[in-house]
């Protein structure tokens, strides 16, 4: 029987006959996904997207002879369609497919190490994202965060007469490195210090991290395990078997990364990190959950306000997928809603 009524329609955009072939053979397998278009370049990409007005795109961004971040600026410009980026293993395949991502593709596969480039039997993993990505519904696109300021002393700091947190404690999952990068780029340099899950494969999270440094006034980098957290830095879990959360000795807060299973359907999992920050920093932390889907966060985002926390969720407009925010906001956690561009307001102020 068909998981849905109607069939997902997929137009693959890929330089490499073999890939195109073995992508098609493995859609061909799902009895609801149906590819209608199969491209060789941007040119012919472009052409399908436009008469065949499909689903989802799988974009290979590393095909040579073209831009394939520029073609990806076109199509969330021009015609937003959920992509999935289809990407190298090498250093370069991840750190394209970071920049993808932040400019708004909706999820990322690997390549396998075989010699045809792709494990074939990835276990439903790439026709997963694919439902997945077909049930996002661009609305509203993010603004661009503004240009990053140098770090040295005349970089913004935090403005004097709002109240400052203690910690602040971030959520998100589809679209959420493009989330982060507004959310982030708003920060001020020495912001308090941050901590992230973003569900993305560990593959990527490095190049995640580095992207988004790029373009942000504090320092984000990966976590460590048992590391102090400190001012200015923002904090991104590894995306691989552990779970990150916060604790405290001597008055200090430190990182932990603990292997275990997943909770909320996630390892990591948002609502272990933000369980954690509502035990160990309670009324001092902010909790925000941004974009994602499923419900990974909503109960931990509860557990913060009970604690006193001041907690934001990231309002339908301008979430990729309203899943994981709608789930908190029905349990009464998030006690504000807010686009995307002005959290970053909300997270230094009550009264923003």
């Amino acid at each position: 029987m068909s998981r849905v009524s109607k069939p997902i329609r997929v137009v693959i955009v890929e330089d490499s006959p073999t890939m195109r072939a073995i992508l098609q053979a493995r859609f061909e397998r799902e009895d609801d996904i149906v590819v209608v278009g199969a491209a060789a370049n941007a040119a012919e990409g472009r052409q399908m997207i436009r008469e065949l007005d499909p689903d989802v795109v799988t974009l290979d961004v590393e095909m040579p002879g073209m831009n394939g971040l520029d073609f990806l600026e076109k199509i969330m410009a021009l015609r937003p369609t959920p992509v999935i980026v289809v990407s190298g293993s090498t250093h370069e395949g991840a750190e394209t497919t970071a920049r993808a991502l932040a400019i708004g593709a909706v999820g990322c596969y690997a390549k396998g190490g075989g010699s045809s480039g792709y494990a074939f039997d990835d276990e439903g993993k790439l026709a997963d994202l694919i439902r997945d990505a077909a049930k996002v519904r661009f609305v509203t696109r993010p603004a661009p965060p503004p240009p990053m300021p140098p770090r040295t002393s005349t970089a913004p700091r935090s403005p004097a007469l709002i109240e400052r947190p203690r910690l602040i404690a971030i959520g998100s999952s589809t679209g959420g490195v493009e989330a982060l990068q507004v959310l982030l780029g708003g920060f001020p340099a020495d912001c308090p210090p941050s901590v992230v899950v973003q569900h993305i494969s560990a593959r990527f999270a490095p190049a995640v991290a580095r992207t988004l440094d790029q373009s942000c006034p504090p320092k984000i980098v990966m976590a460590e395990p048992d590391l102090p957290l400190l001012d200015g830095h923002v904090y991104i879990a590894p995306g691989d078997d552990r779970h990150f959360s916060v604790g405290g000795r001597s008055g200090h807060l430190y990182q932990r990364l603990r292997r275990g299973e997943p909770v909320s359907g996630h390892l990591p999992s948002v609502d272990v990190l933000f369980h954690s920050v509502a035990e160990v920093v309670g009324a001092g932390a902010v909790g925000i959950l941004l974009t994602g889907m499923g419900t990974d966060g909503a109960e931990g985002l509860l557990a913060l306000a009970r604690s006193g926390a001041r907690t934001i969720a990231q309002d339908e407009a301008t979430s990729t997928v309203f899943g994981m925010p709608r789930a908190a906001i029905a349990l009464g956690a998030a006690g504000v809603v807010a686009p995307i561009g002005t959290i970053a307001r909300h997270a230094f102020s009550k009264a923003a």
